[in-house]
């Protein structure tokens, strides 16, 4: 079997799988987590740098404005979805995290014609108009709109949509953008702990062993993406996408129970028809099935 499709096949299957994770730490609260999670995944990628000789590299993209400018907005747009993915996750919201990640590549697209001049094709256009007409039906028969799942998307579009300003390693930029917020991740769990509301401590020892091992949870797959990414074409890698929300759906109804309404099918079906448009497009033109902009999705959830 190929390389480069087991190592994307892996990478999606862990993200699909990150609800089960997440929600191990339940009881602590996101922003807790997301502290966990940033701290742990700065000194994994540290260690790797040390053991890879890559700490001159890493310098000397923190040292570089330009860059450091782009990490810096990466990094909060990334926290922002991370915080807003585990808070889903532990407050009955897997389903809509789903279809976030579903929207994505068409919100991609959208943020193309917005910030880069793309010119999509007809089809394409159709596409978006569906994926749209999926989520008004959502707002319609739900009674509000899915803002978990548009902030989800949005959050990680705008992130890919920085990295199209520099073009960086995964390694350097994770550790450049967990980096940015360590200060503050670092504060704030000294003040939880400091005034008796921090929660992981409670934990039994293998959930706390488990959120120590955060940053190989968040770091593992996304090597696993960049070594997919070399190995395959954009296409390719954009089918096996879609590995990581099915299971995410799956999750939310099999195992969280999470009710799947006839609204959520129509919404689903019309955003998967939308997908499966885009995509035939993008092929049948012989472009690439994702933009640019979603290279980034490794560094997701």
């Amino acid at each position: 079997m190929n390389a480069g499709f087991m190592y994307a096949v892996l990478a999606y299957l862990v993200w699909g799988l990150l609800p089960l994770y997440w929600n191990l730490f339940h009881s602590a609260s996101a922003w807790e987590i997301l502290a966990h999670r940033v701290v742990w995944s700065f000194a994994f990628v540290a260690l790797l740098c040390i053991i890879g000789r890559r700490w001159k590299e890493a310098l000397a993209a923190l040292a570089d404005r330009k860059k450091l400018a782009v990490i810096g907005a990466g990094s909060l747009l990334i926290s922002t979805n991370w915080v807003l993915f585990i808070w889903a996750v532990n407050n009955g919201h897997v389903i809509d995290t789903s279809l976030g990640y579903y929207i994505n590549p068409l919100i991609n697209v959208a943020l193309g014609i917005a910030f880069l001049k793309e010119r999509p094709g007809i089809g394409q256009w159709l596409a978006i108009g569906i994926a749209l007409i999926g989520v008004v039906v959502m707002a319609a028969q739900l009674g509000s709109v899915p803002w978990i799942s548009l902030a989800l998307a949005a959050s990680f579009g705008l992130y890919g949509l920085t990295k199209k300003a520099f073009s960086l390693d995964p390694m350097i930029a994770l550790i450049g953008e967990t980096a940015v917020v360590l200060p503050l991740a670092l504060l704030y769990l000294l003040f939880i702990h400091s005034t008796g509301t921090a929660t992981a401590g409670s934990l039994p020892a293998p959930r706390l062993l488990a959120l120590l091992l955060a940053g190989v949870a968040t770091a593992t797959p996304l090597f696993w993406f960049a070594q997919a990414a070399k190995r395959l074409s954009l296409s390719t890698v954009g089918f096996i996408q879609y590995i990581g929300p099915t299971l995410t759906l799956l999750l939310g109804i099999v195992f969280f129970k999470e009710s799947f309404t006839g609204a959520h099918m129509i919404s689903f079906s019309l955003i998967w028809l939308a997908l499966i448009i885009y995509t035939w497009t993008s092929l049948r033109k012989g472009k690439r099935a994702l933009p640019a902009a979603n290279t980034a999705i490794g560094e997701r959830a």
